[in-house]
């Protein structure tokens, strides 16, 4: 099943990707131009975890437009981004060149990188926002993670809070809108559609995704043999009273942790 999402969320991330960053975020030059001003800026959820990144290794896996990767290369980091779209890769390699900085950026499935131990290890391995649901099974990709950080590595994941995606808060009132439980592949419109001027939506392939909760993620992490530090939750700026992201951290580890029995 695995196979099946890969093979059609790399068709949807194909298909005028590069527009919808141009649309959004202006042109690679206009872009590089700005996260010069203020590097630290795209990355406030994790410098507190990672202090001065220069001279560190970053993997950043799905890492898209290159938009939180150039910022760490910026301060001095050495970043490769692995994700699965040329489109993406295209734009991020343009930001880079204008932003004078070197990118190491992998075009490929994640689970399916070529000779991946020739990467090496990495000092933090970066994860961010709506990358989980493209998997049917986490297990694989924390056991990469594991693999790839070296013996004080450190994961960094931010993404969509699970409890949010099931409520809808309006201005009187909190109601579920979905089953938080639900873990059924589902099919949905590719993230970069809303980016798209209406007449320019035509052809878009749509994603396949898979939900998770907390425990879900908590439990992959731990499992994969990596040590779990932090779990900050991000408040929802329009109601602080709800939860919109979350921040896992967790260090790799050398103690064996024998499976438990269900």
């Amino acid at each position: 099943m695995q196979e099946q999402l890969a093979r059609a969320n790399k068709t949807a991330w194909e298909t005028k990707a590069y527009q919808a960053w141009v649309q959004h975020h202006g042109t690679p030059e206009a872009l590089a131009e700005e996260l010069k001003k203020d590097p630290r800026h795209p990355l406030r959820y994790w410098l507190k975890y990672t202090g001065d990144p220069s001279g560190k290794k970053i993997l950043n896996l799905l890492g898209s437009h290159g938009r939180k990767a150039i910022p760490l290369a910026l301060l001095g980091a050495e970043v490769t981004v692995v994700d699965i779209s040329a489109e993406n890769r295209r734009y991020a390699i343009e930001v880079a060149a204008a932003a004078d900085v070197q990118l190491n950026y992998i075009c490929s499935d994640v689970l399916h990188i070529p000779d991946e131990e020739s990467l090496g290890q990495f000092d933090y391995v970066l994860m961010e926002f709506g990358v989980l649901h493209y998997f049917t099974d986490l297990q694989p990709l924390f056991t990469l993670v594991n693999r790839r950080l070296g013996a004080e590595g450190r994961l960094l994941l931010t993404d969509f809070h699970p409890f949010a995606r099931a409520w809808k808060t309006t201005e009187t009132l909190r109601q579920p809108t979905g089953n938080y439980f639900d873990d059924t592949v589902r099919e949905g419109e590719v993230a970069f559609a809303r980016l798209l001027p209406e007449s320019e939506r035509s052809g878009l392939s749509s994603v396949l995704t898979k939900a998770w909760t907390v425990g879900d993620i908590l439990t992959a992490v731990a499992a994969s043999g990596l040590y779990i530090r932090t779990f900050e939750e991000i408040r929802n700026a329009a109601d602080p009273t709800f939860p919109e992201f979350y921040t896992l951290i967790a260090d790799k580890t050398d103690v064996q942790l024998s499976p438990l029995n269900p």
